[in-house]
């Protein structure tokens, strides 16, 4: 199910923007390469990352310093051994929207 998460035109380049569902919080990142949503979470401490930065494509853990993939959530440097979930993130009438069903 895609739901809109901000007017395309507030969520300028190098922002980002959590989401809250039922379940979790989703970050939402806007790069140059694109838009990318990654679970908010760690799966080494299970801690919030929104504080994290970009590094080489992937999201590096504020707290302990693990990377994951924007693209596949893939661990890719410990002291995390598990993924994370990533989301589809799509333009439309000029919204951001991401896919919370993934």
């Amino acid at each position: 199910m895609w739901v809109d998460v901000v007017a395309e035109v507030d969520f300028p380049l190098g922002a980002k923007k959590l989401y809250a569902t039922d379940f979790e919080d989703i970050l939402i990142l806007h790069l140059e390469t694109g838009f990318y949503a990654i679970e908010n979470r760690c799966s080494h401490d299970h801690i919030q990352m929104d504080e994290g930065c970009v590094e080489d494509g992937a999201w590096v853990c504020p707290f302990h310093g693990a990377h994951f993939c924007l693209r596949s959530g893939k661990a890719l440097t410990p002291p995390a051994y598990e993924d994370i979930e990533v989301y589809a993130v799509r333009t439309a009438s000029g919204m951001v929207q991401i896919d919370v069903d993934a």
